[in-house]
């Protein structure tokens, strides 16, 4: 709304300060094309907002490419994440079948009974492992918003966020896990032209090819492999900004969710996660905007343990 605010404010200048009546009619035509371009980029962005423990959204998408745009109005640091089901296989397989067996599991390893709590995920029904993750944000610090654009197939999905309580929960079992269906109509839209290309692999780490500078940037990801690690999770990357008290080692084990203290409310001090791409196949691509990044020390770093011997945790200087 600002931004259609200012273009027709400019329109207005460009008639007082232009004494051509001609000039005056062509840049106003332009300047207008210019509004209905910005409304027709806006009516293509899919807003998902968080408040507390929830997900407002629409709940059928165009398949092909969609920008989503996440606002986290809560004081609790959350993701989404979109995951394709299996044919047939709705959300209430997942509360039925899966839930069970996470809130089991990660009960006996906040006992300190980790090889009891692995054991119990093999209770997993087969249909879990036929699960297609398909991106979504990074991790996003409370009330900042992170945009991403991700290619989606024609399903079944549900969006969730398994970052745990205080007490140990998933967010997704108070409610953060949605249903949506993405159709056969293609959307239209096209990726956008990224500042900063990313690669992202289990083998060599996460590399990008040129210096990140102060700015707005658009991220690209490109999944060059996949698998899964220790913690049964995909590797994907997220944008975090490290205040000078913050700790790399605390950062680098509160990313790993099977740890009884990773993943958890509260972040590590020093901390504001900004956003990323959420866990995909390999070969896809993702992309996340970030509006500026200031001077400072951030870092990439994927979801998964041991991160820095796996060069899945670059540091890096913002001038």
């Amino acid at each position: 709304m600002k931004t259609n605010s200012f273009i027709v404010f400019s329109v207005c200048m460009l008639f007082l300060f232009n004494c051509k009546k001609e000039k005056q009619v062509e840049n106003k035509g332009e300047l207008l094309a210019q509004v209905e371009e910005t409304n027709k980029a806006s009516e293509n962005v899919i807003d998902i907002v968080t408040r507390s423990m929830e997900f407002q959204s629409v709940d059928t998408i165009s398949s092909g490419w969609n920008t989503f745009r996440y606002q986290n109005l809560s004081n609790e640091t959350h993701f989404f994440l979109l995951d394709k089901y299996p044919e047939g296989i709705t959300v209430q397989n997942t509360l039925a079948d899966v839930a069970p067996v996470f809130s089991e599991g990660m009960d006996l390893i906040n006992k300190g009974k980790p090889e009891a709590g692995f054991a119990a995920f093999n209770k997993l029904p087969a249909w879990y492992f036929d699960i297609v993750f398909s991106g979504g944000s990074g991790l996003v610090a409370p009330h900042h918003t992170a945009v991403s654009t991700l290619y989606l197939k024609p399903g079944y999905y549900i969006m969730e966020c398994y970052v745990k309580m205080p007490n140990g929960m998933f967010h997704t079992l108070m409610g953060m896990a949605k249903p949506i269906i993405v159709t056969k109509e293609d959307s239209g839209v096209v990726p956008p032209e990224a500042t900063v290309n990313i690669t992202l692999s289990g083998e060599t780490g996460i590399t990008y090819d040129t210096e990140i500078k102060k700015g707005k940037h658009i991220f690209s990801v490109f999944v060059k492999d996949q698998k899964a690690h220790e913690n049964f999770i995909w590797h994907d990357v997220n944008l975090v900004k490290l205040d000078p008290d913050a700790n790399e080692d605390h950062v680098e084990a509160w990313m790993d969710w099977s740890d009884p203290k990773g993943l958890i409310t509260p972040v590590p001090k020093g901390v504001t996660f900004l956003g990323g791409v959420n866990d995909m196949a390999a070969g896809s691509t993702g992309y996340f905007h970030v509006d500026y990044l200031q001077p400072g020390k951030y870092a990439f770093i994927s979801e998964v343990p041991n991160t820095k011997s796996k060069g899945l945790f670059k540091v890096f200087m913002v001038k």
